[in-house]
């Protein structure tokens, strides 16, 4: 898929002949499923020809859902594999807490006999697919006034919280990825003390991915039902049960259906604000912050406002930087695989 955004990546094998109409496989590995596509690389792009979603508990290895998907598709052979994890890479190696399986790109290369297996952070291979996104999946949150070429952030709370970066060295940005959503939470109010006194008897450690996470916007929800006795509906119970908490929260919000709901979404988007100012400051990034995932799409109304924006600029002494950085949501949904299909096709050593 052609790029026609201006984002800039420096792909070391862009350029060469060999890495063109190339059968590339990629994979999104998510706790709940395992996206799989089927992609060919072109005049320096790739394009995806098929694409199949598995439960990813219902199989044994990763090794055991690419010959599934290979047999569904009769795809006889690939040159390479990018595989995109929930959790650090490190040599080749990765054993993301959230998945049944480890992974070893070498055991996989010799399960699936291709000549390159590569495995990739989730959100680095998200951040190489934020140059396949189309101007129209990009809204605009704030703009610059006076745009700044610099470094970039990704933050993309889903099913944990991913952040990653992009190192701009004067013509490219090389994406590279963090664990910054495993740093420790730091309340500011006393009620966010509270909040962390809650967490801390629970998980010991609070992490950032405690409350910017799937599982972090229903720990702010319990907080309010169980510690500041806030009531939950009898509608939204049912919802819980049925495993669908996230969506009718916001849902709820939306509607302004329940007091529970606005607080919950309040108070999550107030934290997101937060971590996107230290992701930002931490990284010194001009070139902008790019939110991502699931969660941030469903809150757009939200994020699209001038309060969250406030609470972003919010600083000791940065104002005068953080007012100035372009914020942008990406609402394309295959960042990742895009991404992982980008890295590996045009991978060179």
């Amino acid at each position: 898929m052609e790029s026609k955004n201006k984002f800039k990546l420096f792909l070391l094998g862009l350029n060469s002949e060999s890495n063109n109409d190339v059968s590339v496989i990629a994979a999104d590995i998510r706790e709940k499923e395992t996206i799989i596509g089927h992609y060919r690389s072109r005049n320096q792009a790739v394009s995806l020809k098929k694409e199949t979603a598995y439960s990813t508990k219902d199989f044994l290895s990763f090794s055991d859902i690419l010959k599934k998907f290979m047999t569904d598709h009769s795809i006889a052979s690939v040159s390479k594999i990018a595989i995109a994890v929930p959790g650090p890479v490190i040599r080749g190696k990765s054993e993301p807490v959230r998945l049944p399986w480890k992974l070893d790109a070498e055991e996989i290369k010799k399960d699936a006999g291709v000549d390159q297996v590569l495995l990739i952070n989730d959100l680095e291979a998200s951040a190489y697919g934020i140059e396949c996104v189309e101007e129209s999946q990009f809204v605009k949150i704030h703009d610059s006034v006076v745009f700044t070429p610099g470094n970039v952030v990704l933050l993309a709370p889903g099913e944990g919280l991913g952040e990653a970066a992009l190192f701009y060295d004067g013509n490219y940005l090389r994406p590279f990825a963090t664990e910054g959503g495993h740093c420790e939470f730091s309340p500011r109010t006393n009620d966010e003390v509270e909040f962390y006194s809650f967490l801390q008897k629970i998980y010991g450690i609070v992490s950032w991915e405690s409350v910017l996470s799937a599982s972090g916007l229903f720990n702010i929800y319990r907080f309010l039902r169980d510690v500041k006795m806030q009531k939950q509906p009898e509608w939204l119970t049912a919802e819980i049960e049925a495993d669908n908490f996230c969506h009718a929260v916001i849902q709820g919000a939306l509607e302004n259906k329940d007091r529970i709901c606005t607080m919950t979404i309040e108070t999550f988007l107030i934290f997101l604000a937060r971590e996107a100012n230290s992701l930002v400051l931490k990284m010194k990034a001009t070139g902008g912050l790019f939110l991502a995932g699931q969660i941030p799409v469903l809150l757009e109304p939200f994020i699209n406002n001038k309060k969250f924006y406030k609470n972003f600029i919010i600083s000791d002494k940065m104002e005068n930087i953080l007012q100035d950085i372009p914020i942008y949501l990406i609402k394309d949904e295959k960042t990742i695989l895009n991404g992982a299909a980008t890295y590996a096709a045009f991978y060179q050593e």
